[in-house]
């Protein structure tokens, strides 16, 4: 029998312990230098490629590694750098593009597919002339071949980065520049086949998507070309986060090689390799291991897909179904998570697993081991119960109720909820860990935080204080290490964005909240001041999002759950005087299932969820919610519905573009968009904020406009903090007086 390939199409990229974070932040504070850096980012790439090797993986790839995006790294490689950093070059002018500099704001971001982490949206134009200017792919190759690894490198394929690219003009079609973006890649195909590459990735996730027979034909353009180039590698084309549809049968008409499908998210790609014809002369890449989720994979249904497969396609390689940056690294190192987790190295293990039992037979396969989910009879009892919730009394009547109990002025201003977290509150929190304070020593430390976050906000103007949320290592997190039926990690770090990483925790049994999260520390924080403190909460939907969620039940069912605990939540937040409480939403949208197909079904249990945690306060307590870095245009009907007071969005990257969608679907509830950046680490002038007032005063009524940042503050120094707090106070008053 053949040997039988293995590989998977990513694997995560901040080392063990978060080494690519500590080396970048020690560059951007000039505690290391451009040479550290890059000497920081070999040894990362070289410790994973030589861990898949002895792994046991047949194909390994390379080019997954960045300092910061891999879609930022392409718009470099293909020289489509805006105008605005001509003035920099290199790590500069790399870093400056993600956060922005001195008088130059970064690219947008925006949320990767219906996934948490955040890719760096390419700008182009008609006056863009891409061209190779970056051989990254390259020498990354050339350094795993020093260490006798042979690597596949992974690009991000030209309709996938054309599709996500945005115009400063709505009139020009990113796409047209599809013939100019190929010539680049053929060339540096051609390279890489002249290096001595065997086979090419491209990476094509936008075809997991609906797409437009104009999309369609521009990806059979787009692999007609490629694939009759001369000199070139082996390609192989990845798709995955769903079924890829139409474009199989294009694909398979192509001479591409090879076609990577996600059989997780999308079952129905079995189905389609079988009824496209071409698929028999193709190697199927077959994504049987899930890369999103952290449970151990039924080995038995994945070595049915293959075997199925074998009959269908000219060959069979074993894969998981994207990219393993979206896991953690290693469940070994955890103590006090369930049993059956699968981590980035387990799932190395299960495809390597799965290859062996397709060669020797299914007994050379370990079966994964069930995990029982601990139910909560009371509380599914009082679902049953509560029904959909109680309604609240029309919006138009709540807005004069709370006008006149809240008393803001027009334009009132706020921020998002987190304040910077200093080392001495992270020295606190793990001070309490480690046991060398006690309960009272840390409670301590934290009032003394919320009293300076406090007087702060009162000194700077602001209307509506936050506490500042020093004693939250994460917004989901901190709820779900409260929560009954969640399990935290120690070490399960994933990136987000940049150096943003998140420890993502485990949602594996019933949803119940035994006692008060927040209400002690909003009281205490109300009791500073007689402006009006908001409670801050996550939402039902992010609280899914962003956890690793059970699969024995639908994700509708467990947003009930997680939407009850909240209700109670709130429901004594009131009780305790806090007459405004914001409900974060940021994963709203993310969660939109990537074809149109979806979207009502999903829209009605995510409204209905958030409406179940939000609808049992009375008419004159405020309830806000939150949302960012995601394209909101398509789910304006659904943040109308879920009936908050005031929405806060993100909008100083998009130049306030979701406020006409906002006016044009007659939304008419507080809005607040962001008025600057918090993810840039410059801060923004009071004539910079005033513009961008003035353009939201165009679209909604000053009644209706509050005025804030883009999202929280954790991750800002308070130096910047201060700054662009006082400028956007400023700013927001100057409007006011108009």
């Amino acid at each position: 029998m053949t040997d039988q390939r293995t590989t998977v199409l990513g694997y995560p990229r901040i080392g063990s312990d978060r080494e690519l974070k500590k080396a970048v932040e020690a560059y951007w504070a000039g505690r290391l230098d451009a040479a550290g850096l890059e000497r920081a980012g070999r040894e990362l790439r070289e410790r994973t490629w030589s861990e898949l090797r002895d792994a046991g993986l047949s194909d390994i790839p390379s080019n997954t590694f960045s300092f910061y995006d891999q879609m930022l790294d392409t718009s470099v490689m293909v020289g489509a750098v805006p105008a605005r950093f001509a003035g920099l070059d290199g790590l500069d002018r790399y870093f400056a593009m993600a956060r922005g500099a001195r008088g130059i704001a970064p690219l947008e971001m925006t949320k990767w597919f219906d996934t948490n982490y955040h890719y760096l949206v390419p700008e182009v134009g008609p006056q863009t002339r891409f061209r190779l200017t970056w051989d990254k792919p390259l020498t990354e190759y050339g350094q795993a071949r020093e260490l006798g690894i042979e690597t596949r490198p992974v690009l991000i394929g030209p309709l996938t980065y054309l599709l996500l690219a945005k115009s400063a003009d709505p009139a020009f079609a990113p796409l047209r520049l599809l013939d100019d973006l190929l010539d680049v890649y053929a060339e540096l195909l051609e390279r890489l086949a002249t290096a001595g590459v065997v086979e090419v990735q491209l990476d094509e996730p936008a075809l997991a998507a609906d797409r437009s027979a104009e999309e369609l034909r521009a990806l059979a353009r787009a692999y007609e070309h490629l694939g009759g180039l001369s000199h070139r590698p082996r390609l192989m084309v990845a798709t995955y986060f769903g079924e890829i549809g139409a474009a199989l049968p294009v694909l398979a008409a192509t001479r591409v090689e090879a076609v990577g499908l996600d059989f997780v998210a999308g079952p129905g790609n079995l189905a389609a390799v079988a009824s496209t014809p071409g698929m028999a002369a193709k190697s199927v890449v077959a994504g049987v291991v899930n890369g999103r989720n952290v449970w151990r994979t039924e080995l038995p249904a994945a070595l049915s897909t293959c075997a199925a497969l074998l009959g269908l396609a000219g060959e069979v390689v074993i894969s998981t179904s994207c990219s393993l940056m979206h896991v953690p690294l290693d469940a070994e190192r955890e103590t006090a998570v369930p049993e059956g987790l699968a981590f980035a190295r387990q799932k190395v293990a299960e495809v390597v697993a799965i290859g062996r039992a397709m060669r020797e037979g299914p007994g050379a396969a370990v079966p994964a081991v069930p995990v029982r989910a601990p139910v909560d009879g009371r509380m599914r009892a009082r679902l049953e119960a509560l029904g959909e919730g109680t309604a609240r009394a029309a919006h138009a009547e709540r807005a004069v109720i709370q006008r006149a109990s809240l008393g803001l002025p027009p334009l009132p201003t706020t921020t998002i909820g987190s304040f910077p977290q200093t080392d001495a509150v992270r020295r606190a929190r793990a001070d309490l860990r480690e046991g060398r304070i006690d309960r009272a020593g840390y409670e301590a430390a934290m009032r003394a935080e919320i009293d300076s976050v406090i007087a702060l906000q009162e000194d700077i103007g602001l209307d509506v204080l936050v506490h500042g949320e020093p004693e939250r290592n994460d917004m989901v997190q901190y709820f779900a290490e409260q929560l009954d039926g969640y399990a935290a990690t120690e070490h399960g770090w994933v990136q987000s964005y940049g150096t943003r990483c998140v420890r993502p925790p485990i949602l594996f049994g019933d949803v119940a909240r035994p006692e008060p999260m927040t209400v002690g520390w909003a009281v205490y924080a109300q009791s500073r001041t007689g402006r009006p403190v908001k409670g801050m909460l996550t939402g039902p939907v992010t609280m899914l999002a962003w956890s690793f969620v059970r699969e024995d039940q639908p994700l509708s069912e467990t947003a009930r759950q997680v939407a009850l605990a909240l209700r109670d939540e709130i429901r004594d937040l009131e009780a305790a005087g806090i007459r405004i409480i914001q409900v974060d939403e940021p994963a709203l949208r993310e969660l939109l299932p990537l074809r149109v197909a979806g979207h009502a079904a999903y829209l009605a249990w995510a409204v209905a969820a958030f409406r179940l945690a939000t609808s049992g306060v009375s008419d004159s307590t405020q309830i806000h919610t939150h949302m960012c870095y995601s394209e909101f245009g398509e789910i304006i009907g659904a943040i109308g519905d879920l009936d908050a007071d005031v929405t806060s969005v993100e909008a100083a990257r998009s130049g306030m573009e979701l406020l006409e969608d906002l006016r044009a679907a007659g939304y008419t509830r507080g809005i607040g968009p962001g008025v600057y950046d918090i993810h840039s680490p410059r801060v923004p002038e009071a004539d910079e904020i005033e513009r961008a007032l003035r353009l939201a005063v165009r679209a909604v009524e000053p009644e209706r406009l509050w005025v804030n940042p883009d999202c929280g503050l954790k991750t800002r120094g308070y130096a910047e903090t201060e700054a662009s707090l006082r400028n956007m106070v400023a700013a927001a008053r100057k409007v006011r007086a108009l």
